[in-house]
C-alpha cells in the first residue's frame, strides 16, 4: 500500500475503509445502506478528527468534518479505538464507561449499530481493509491506550455513588459528550502489538458454532479472472508474421487495464452453477476479444482519440489497420468459441456458438440505431429509447451474454434457465452503462481513460442528452442542435463545456444518477428472485457482488 493511501487520522480511515469496500465488497456496503437509509452520522475520534456519515441511494458518503446536526453521535476515546482492533472480543463489550458514547433515539441507535456490526462481520476477512487498518493503527503507537480491562470506578467523576445495579451504575458513569476530553490521555499505557490474523484461511468450527461470513473481495477476483482470461488470449494468438502490423497490434487493447467484468461474470457463472471456473476460460476469452474488436471497430465511427488513457489504435496506426485489426480480433474470438469442442464437447460449444452470435447480432442492432440518430440529427424524446439501444450495443456483451455463455460452459442449455438472466443483468447493465456516460462528463479522466467530454464531442445520445433536449427551451434547443450536429473534427472543447453547462443547469446528470440508481435497484431484486433456483454459493456471491457493484460505485 503506498503511503497516500495510510490514514492518519479516525475520520480519515473510516472514509478509505467505506471508499474500498464500495469496490471491493460492493454488496456488503448497500446492506449496511439499507439498514442506515436517511439516518445522518457523526463520529468524534480521540485524534481530534470529526466525520459525517450519511447515504444517498445504495451508497454511503463519508465527509471528513462534521455536517449540520446528525441524527446520531458516535464517541470514540483511545479505549475505544483499541477494542475496534481487538477481534476476541464480543461487541457487547466495546462499550464501556468513559470510552464509547453513543447519542441518538432509541431506533436511529439500533439500525446504526446493525450497519456497523455487518461492515465490521463482513469487511474483516478482506486483507485490503486488514492492512489499511494495520498500517492506521502502526503509524502512530503513541496514540494508542492500554486496551481496557479495568473495572469501573466505585464513584464516577460525576458524583454518582454504585447502586449495585450494573446497567444504572453503568448510565451514571457513562462520561457525556461534552465532557472534558482531557482524561482521556491520562489511561497512559501500551498495547500489545502482536499481529494477530483474523482469518488464517485454515481455521474452522464445529457445526452447532455461528458460521463467519466471508466475502471474495471484488477487485482481487475481478483481477484475478482478468489475468486468466489475458493468457488464454496470449495462448491463441498466432506466432506468425505479419506481426507488427497485426498480431502484436492485436495485443493491445486486451493488454489495457480494464474492469475485467465481463471474464468474472462468465468464471462466476459457470462456478454458481457447480462447475469448475476453468471450464469457462476459452468463453471469457472470446467475450473480451469480441469487446476489443467492437471497440476498434467503435472508436473508429466515434473519431476517438483515447481508449483506457492510452491512444485508440486508429489516432496511432490510422483507419485502415485499425479496421484490419478489429477484424482479427473478431475472427479470433470465433476461433476462441469453436475451441472449446476439445474441452467442453460438442452440445457446449454449439450452446456457446448460438449464444455469441445472439450477442454479435444484438451489438451490431445497437450500433446501427445510434449510428443512425446521429446521422439523422435526432435526439430521441424517450429514455426507453436509450434503454433498447444501450442493452442491444452494449448490455449483451457486457452483462447478459457473460452470464449465459458461463452457464451453457456449466453445461446449461434449458432456454428458460439461461432466460432466468436475461431482466436483471439488462436493467443492471443500463444501470452501468448510463453510470459511465456520467462519468465520461464529470469523472476524473486519468482514472476513466477516455478524453474528457469525449461522448459530447462524438454526438452520443446519452439519458442526459436526452432529458436535457427534452426539458431545455425551444430556443435553448436550437443552439444546442447547432452545436450537437456538426462532425466531430467542427466541435471544440469549449462547445461541449457549453452543452455540459446546460445539461448541470437543467439537472440532467442528478437526472441521470438517480435513474441509474433505481434501474440498478430493480435488476437486484430480479437478481434475488429470478436467479433463486441457484443455490448459495461462492459463484453466486461473486455475481451478487456485481450485481451491487452498480449501486455503489462511485460518481
Amino acid at each position: 500500500m503506498t503511503e497516500s493511501t495510510v490514514a492518519h487520522t479516525g475520520a480519515r480511515l473510516l472514509a478509505d475503509t467505506v471508499t474500498a469496500l464500495s469496490q471491493r465488497a460492493p454488496a456488503i456496503v448497500a446492506a449496511a445502506a439499507d439498514h442506515l437509509r436517511d439516518i445522518v452520522l457523526g463520529l468524534h475520534f480521540h485524534d481530534g478528527s470529526q466525520a459525517t456519515m450519511s447515504v444517498r441511494h445504495s451508497r454511503l458518503l463519508v465527509e471528513q468534518e462534521l455536517v449540520g446536526a446528525p441524527d446520531v453521535e458516535v464517541v470514540f476515546d483511545q479505549r475505544a479505538m483499541n477494542l475496534l482492533f481487538d477481534a476476541q472480543r464480543p461487541p457487547v463489550e466495546q462499550v464501556l464507561p468513559h470510552s464509547l458514547d453513543v447519542r441518538g433515539r432509541q431506533e436511529q441507535v439500533l439500525a446504526v449499530w446493525r450497519a456497523f456490526t455487518l461492515l465490521a462481520q463482513r469487511s474483516s476477512g478482506l486483507r485490503y481493509v486488514q492492512q489499511l487498518w494495520r498500517e492506521y493503527r502502526e503509524q502512530a503507537p503513541r496514540l494508542w491506550g492500554r486496551i481496557a480491562g479495568d473495572a469501573a470506578p466505585a464513584v464516577s467523576p460525576h458524583g454518582a455513588v454504585p447502586t449495585g445495579w450494573r446497567a444504572t451504575d453503568f448510565l451514571a458513569t457513562r462520561r457525556p459528550l461534552e465532557a472534558d476530553e482531557a482524561g482521556a490521555a491520562t489511561i497512559g499505557g501500551t498495547v500489545d502489538t502482536t499481529p494477530r490474523l483474523l482469518w488464517d484461511g485454515r481455521r474452522s468450527s464445529s457445526w452447532w458454532d455461528v458460521r463467519p461470513v466471508g466475502d471474495a473481495d471484488l477487485v482481487d477476483t475481478m483481477l484475478a479472472c482478468r489475468a486468466r482470461t489475458n493468457r488464454e488470449i496470449d495462448d491463441m494468438l498466432p506466432d506468425r508474421e505479419p506481426k507488427p502490423d497485426l498480431y502484436d497490434l492485436m495485443k493491445s487493447y486486451p493488454a489495457r487495464q480494464g474492469k475485467g467484468l465481463r471474464p468474472t461474470l462468465t468464471f462466476a457463472t459457470c462456478a454458481a452453477f457447480g462447475a469448475k471456473p476453468e471450464h469457462a476460460a476459452r468463453a471469457a476469452a472470446a467475450l473480451e476479444l469480441f469487446h476489443n474488436g467492437f471497440l476498434v471497430h467503435d472508436d473508429i465511427a466515434d473519431e476517438s482519440t483515447h481508449r483506457r488513457g492510452l491512444p485508440t489504435m486508429n489516432a496511432e496506426f490510422g483507419n485502415g489497420l485499425a479496421v484490419n485489426v478489429g477484424d482479427g480480433l473478431n475472427l479470433l474470438a470465433v476461433d476462441a468459441v469453436l475451441a472449446n469442442l476439445e474441452t467442453l464437447g460438442l452440445a457446449r460449444t454449439l450452446g456457446l456458438i448460438q449464444e455469441a452470435m445472439h450477442m454479435c447480432r444484438e451489438s451490431i442492432e445497437g450500433q446501427a440505431m445510434e449510428l443512425g440518430w446521429i446521422h439523422r440529427r435526432v435526439v430521441p424524446s424517450r429514455d426507453e429509447d436509450y434503454f433498447t439501444m444501450s442493452t442491444k450495443k452494449t448490455g449483451w456483451y457486457t452483462c447478459i451474454s457473460p452470464c449465459r455463455m458461463g452457464a451453457v460452459c456449466a453445461g446449461v442449455t434449458d432456454p428458460a434457465v439461461l432466460g432466468r438472466f436475461d431482466e436483471a443483468f439488462r436493467l443492471i447493465g443500463i444501470a452501468f452503462q448510463i453510470q459511465d456516460d456520467i462519468l465520461n462528463l464529470v469523472g476524473d479522466e486519468a482514472l476513466y481513460g477516455k478524453e474528457a467530454l469525449g461522448d459530447l464531442l462524438e454526438g452520443k445520445r446519452t439519458v442526459m442528452l436526452i432529458h436535457l433536449f427534452r426539458t431545455a427551451s425551444a430556443r435553448e434547443r436550437e443552439r444546442l442542435g447547432q452545436l450537437l450536429h456538426r462532425p466531430r473534427s467542427a466541435k471544440t472543447q469549449d462547445e461541449a463545456e457549453e452543452v455540459l453547462a446546460a445539461m448541470r443547469r437543467h439537472g440532467s446528470i442528478d437526472y441521470a444518477i438517480a435513474l441509474a440508481d433505481r434501474l440498478a435497484a430493480a435488476g437486484i431484486t430480479h437478481f434475488e428472485n429470478d436467479l433463486d433456483i441457484i443455490p448459495e454459493n461462492e459463484g453466486k456471491a461473486v455475481l451478487r457482488q456485481i450485481a451491487h457493484y452498480v449501486t455503489t460505485r462511485p460518481l
